[in-house]
């Protein structure tokens, strides 16, 4: 017999790992990716352009912008609904928790060293001849930190339900085998 969703047994590595998932959702909607320059009247002109030209969220950047605060959202929510499930916790919930924040953090880091691909070749010559930067955002570190921290979390919680399995495994009573 299944017991229904209770808040309060939810694990606080738990609800660490959907406000993991909500930050890195939160970190979509600022600057992932900004240009700077370091010549005065290039950066006059970029002031004049459009917000949107010169800072991308997530959303108008790579691939490796939204879509790793995505799997980290759908992995916070997963745990947060099954987690106290002892079957799903006991068929390897924290283990996939661990492998979604890893495949995240994997494609975080694919996202800061392919920032410039973002723009294509003809406007990093431009950029490159203007004196202009390509530099991550506000929301790329705050989108790197959530993935940690999930990451960290999830590793705590395999570290966890292995105890609680060893814990179960002693109480249990051994058959004779014949």
């Amino acid at each position: 017999m299944t017991q229904p969703f209770s808040v309060k047994s939810v694990t606080w590595r738990e609800w660490l790992g959907l406000a993991a998932g909500l930050l890195a959702l939160g970190s979509t909607f600022l600057p992932w990716t900004t240009l700077d320059a370091n010549k005065p009247d290039i950066e006059d002109i970029l002031s004049q352009l459009p917000h949107g030209d010169v800072a991308r969220d997530a959303w108008n950047s790579s691939f490796f912008a939204w879509c790793p605060p995505l799997l980290l959202l759908l992995a916070g929510l997963v745990v947060v609904v099954f987690g106290r499930i002892r079957t799903m916790r006991v068929s390897g919930l924290p283990h996939l928790w661990l492998v979604v924040a890893a495949a995240s953090l994997l494609l975080v880091a694919l996202g800061w060293f392919t920032l410039d691909w973002e723009f294509d070749a003809d406007q990093r010559g431009i950029f490159d001849v203007a004196g202009i930067a390509i530099n991550p955002g506000f929301g790329r570190f705050l989108g790197s930190l959530a993935a940690l921290v999930s990451g960290v979390v999830a590793f705590m919680d395999v570290r966890a339900m292995r105890a609680e399995t060893r814990q179960s495994r002693k109480r249990e009573p051994r058959s004779k085998s014949r």
